[in-house]
């Protein structure tokens, strides 16, 4: 049984994965380490920054061991995770620490040669940010400041919404906030090496969709990946796509797109960023965290006053599961991050836990199509999958808690649809009420209906670009 990682001691969750027994989750091993440290009567408060490229900077203040605590080897991996974490919940380009110097260093080496976390930080400082990424040591960390931004919500006019995902993309033509069309075409962007298929295919879309409008006053998308005023910087969507023809042709391809349609009010954002937005106009709430479960985990937030942050929310790549054997993550190599909990490939690495046989030649999408007609029919180890992924959410949603104020979560994507859909967002529930009563109290989970699903994604889009 695993119940430590390098030291760091990994508490076996009271409600336990029913097909993933040697889960440990990240918020349970953060908060009794947090618990260790406070008992140990001599608590070093340690911070960690991160400065983004037009000077936000986020802090994250916490405590650690003191270097001659016999516990003190547990302090490393603690502090790895969240910065892991808050690379891919906040962003940025350089780290600020200010702790034990030798704990900095070992961060700093951390990130120079380990194949996962190196791609953390080429994600962060080449891709995203276009400079050095680095991990500063130093007890100078400059100022909190953070820029938000009101997003969305204009529904004048008639406008176009689209979104790009990993096995289909919709749009829909919207006039005035009614939507008057809206389709949905399979499509298989993720391994193209040629960008013009993704060019053509949202292309296709716009047009479909301005066949039903009289004239095209803006147009506004969503797609997985990290956009810097309507500029790719990075994207699952066009993964293979070779380095330099990313560079030469995806990098501005929406700078294209929006050319083609007569330079009209063009703005794409973050798919997670436009769920969370939809929730917000929905439910006329805001503290909205948007949570979809699709092709790979996206995820959104809204301020309590109602705007969006310059966060990545990146919940992909967010630790969920701190067992160092557990699941990795293709793209990055890293164990236990969101996408092998959240998603299609959660649903399909569940599979043979659950004593399903399957084709291994069915391709993730459709393996959840068949998960879900199982489910439909009562099957009993279908509903073991969404039960595991149940808990998962439960002790994740306690995770994000600790670093966004939440009151409310919105669930989405395919993995969420029919009742396998309930069974996650009830399970959760479960979770929070038995372990996190705090937490259970502050949050309410929706789940939009099919129409909202449908619609409500679309309208966001559409309502991004001020005419």
């Amino acid at each position: 049984m695993i119940n430590e990682n390098n030291g760091l001691f990994l508490p076996q969750p009271k409600i336990v994965p029913v097909l993933d027994p040697e889960f440990r989750p990240a918020v349970l091993a953060s908060r009794r380490f947090r618990q260790q440290v406070r008992a140990s009567g001599n608590p070093l408060p340690a911070t960690l920054a991160l400065e983004q490229a037009d000077g936000s900077v986020f802090h994250f203040a916490t405590e650690i061991f003191p270097e001659s605590h016999p516990q003190a080897a547990a302090n490393f991996i603690y502090i790895e995770r969240i910065v892991k974490f808050m690379l891919w919940g906040w962003g940025g380009f350089r780290v600020y620490f200010d702790g034990p110097k030798l704990l900095g260093e070992r961060l700093q080496k951390h990130f120079q040669e380990v194949p996962a976390a190196k791609f953390d930080a080429d994600m962060m400082g080449d891709r995203i940010y276009e400079r050095p990424f680095e991990i500063v040591i130093t007890s100078q960390i400059p100022p909190a400041r953070a820029a938000t931004a009101p997003l969305g919500r204009h529904l004048d006019g008639c406008r176009i919404g689209f979104d790009l995902g990993g096995s289909d993309r919709k749009a829909a033509a919207v006039i005035d906030g009614k939507v008057v069309f809206s389709e949905e075409v399979v499509w298989d962007p993720y391994m193209q090496p040629d960008p013009q298929y993704h060019f053509d295919g949202i292309m296709d879309s716009l047009k479909k969709a301005a066949a039903h409008l009289p004239r095209i006053d803006a147009i506004g998308g969503s797609a997985a990946g990290v956009y810097v005023n309507n500029r790719v910087k990075v994207a699952s969507l066009f993964r293979g796509v070779p380095k330099d023809v990313f560079d030469a042709r995806v990098k501005d391809m929406f700078l294209e797109v929006k050319k083609r349609w007569n330079n009209v009010p063009f703005e794409i954002v973050n798919d997670g960023e436009v769920t969370a937005l939809a929730g917000s106009m929905s439910l006329k709430k805001n503290s909205v965290f948007g949570i979809a479960m699709g092709t790979s985990q996206a995820g959104g937030y809204v301020t309590p006053e109602g705007n969006i942050t310059t966060w990545l929310n990146e919940l992909a790549f967010m630790p969920v599961d701190y067992n160092p054997n557990a699941a990795r993550d293709e793209w990055s190599g890293d164990y236990g991050c969101g996408v092998q909990y959240f998603s299609q490939q959660a649903v399909g690495r569940l599979i043979p836990a659950a004593g399903i046989e399957m084709d291994p030649k069915l391709g993730l999408p459709e393996k959840l199509k068949a998960v879900q007609a199982l489910m439909a029919g009562g099957d009993e180890r279908a509903a073991k999958i969404y039960q595991t992924i149940g808990v998962y959410f439960g002790y994740e949603v306690a995770h994000y808690s600790d670093f966004y104020h939440i009151e409310n979560i919105l669930t989405l994507g395919r993995v969420t649809s029919g009742t396998g859909g309930d069974v996650i967002v009830e399970v959760a529930k479960e979770v929070l009420k038995s372990e996190f009563p705090e937490v259970s109290e502050r949050v309410t989970f929706h789940v939009p209906s099919e129409s909202d699903k449908r619609h409500g994604q679309a309208i966001a889009a559409a309502s991004l670009p001020k005419i």
